[in-house]
């Protein structure tokens, strides 16, 4: 069976964080955001992830990646 690899992503920021932008990058999802800081889940590549950070001073970034179990259902989105 394959998997799908996703990313649940911790970022601290020096201001309020850019949430719009990195809610509307390609590939992430479940943002949040409490007071300086944004959790969300990026799928796939960073780039859309890390472009969407620009501008913004980030005070520190962890990664922890989260396995997902490749079913039938979501093939089809990771595919299309």
């Amino acid at each position: 069976m394959k998997e799908l690899s996703n990313h649940r992503v911790d970022v601290t920021f020096v201001r309020p964080p850019p949430a719009r932008k990195v809610a509307l990058a390609s590939g992430v999802t479940d943002v949040e955001v409490d007071g300086c800081r944004l959790h969300c889940q990026v799928w796939g590549s960073f780039q859309p992830f890390l472009e969407a950070l620009h501008g913004s001073e980030v005070i520190s970034l962890t990664s922890h990646t989260v396995i997902v179990p490749m079913t039938p259902s979501n093939k089809r989105s990771a595919t299309s």
